[in-house]
């Protein structure tokens, strides 16, 4: 069950991320702020993976066309994903942006089955009881003078892309080094963050070259969102080479508290109680779901 406390690390380490790379996203753009994560958490990543060499030991990992595959479908989606969350946040608020992509709680469970990964009848009512709290949370109302029905779909398609991308690093890790969960799933973030850094920043230069300009002037705001995704993202790769995409997800639910908290202190945002209560309704499936 140590998978539990990994997941919970990560969604603080995730949250922080978020503020850093939403402070980007006016000049650099939904998919500059994206690139950050990537670009500048790869130096991170290697010395994770250092780190994991020199204490765990030597491991041979296995690289073949299935874990290039699972790294290339997973990488994928996360840079989608990232990018809709990015600009739900925008068109919404910090918190409920966060709250939006966790639509990615029963979509990782029901992805899940593809591997035959199954859950008991209690996991699935707790996702359930998440499902229509996001719903409630995502259905078309003004919110400071913006409609958020969009942002609401924003917050689907990163969720989606978030429950595939699970999935993949999962399968990615397994099979990189089954033996070894913790390198295998650093293993996977490397290869999985410098793919995803090249790819984004090769487009950017061909679509958008001034957004990748500023997303490179600006180094010095960019190396702690850097820091701090490389960081999250090395434990949500553990988390789920340890478990099932679904529960891992599910406890990270975690994110959400702390997101509202932060977008108070960072941002100024509130939230209306009927929002307040549609969270512990999420957050009492989320326990169900992890647990149950």
């Amino acid at each position: 069950m140590i998978w539990i406390p990994i997941t919970l690390a990560a969604t603080a380490l995730q949250v922080a991320r978020n503020a850093f790379q939403r402070g980007l996203l006016t000049q650099a753009g939904p998919w500059g702020a994206t690139l950050v994560r990537f670009l500048f958490g790869l130096p991170f990543a290697i010395v994770f993976l250092g780190v994991a060499w020199l204490v765990g030991g030597p491991v041979k990992p296995r690289l073949d066309a299935s874990f290039a595959l699972a790294c290339v479908a997973g990488g994928a989606a996360q840079i989608v994903a990232t990018a809709a969350m990015l600009v739900s946040m925008r068109r919404s608020s910090f918190a409920l942006g966060t709250v939006f992509q966790q639509s990615s709680i029963p979509l990782a469970a029901i992805m899940g089955l593809a591997f035959g990964e199954h859950l008991p009848p209690p996991r699935w009512l707790g996702l359930a009881l998440v499902t229509v709290g996001l719903v409630a949370l995502g259905w078309p109302r003004k919110l400071a003078g913006q409609k958020v029905g969009s942002a609401a779909l924003l917050g689907l398609v990163a969720g989606a892309g978030f429950a595939l991308s699970s999935n993949a690093f999962r399968q990615a890790a397994l099979i990189v080094a089954p033996g070894a969960p913790v390198f295998g799933a650093l293993a996977t973030l490397v290869v999985v963050q410098a793919l995803q850094a090249a790819s984004l920043a090769a487009w950017l230069g061909v679509t958008n070259r001034g957004a990748l300009v500023t997303v490179m002037a600006r180094w010095r705001e960019s190396l702690p969102a850097g820091f701090f995704g490389a960081a999250a993202s090395g434990l949500w790769f553990t988390a789920f080479a340890l478990s099932p995409a679904g529960p891992v997800r599910a406890v990270g639910v975690a994110e959400m508290p702390i997101a509202a908290l932060a977008g108070r202190r960072l941002f100024a945002e509130r939230m209306a109680p009927w929002q307040i209560a549609v969270l512990a309704q999420i957050a009492v499936g989320v326990c169900l779901a992890a647990v149950g």
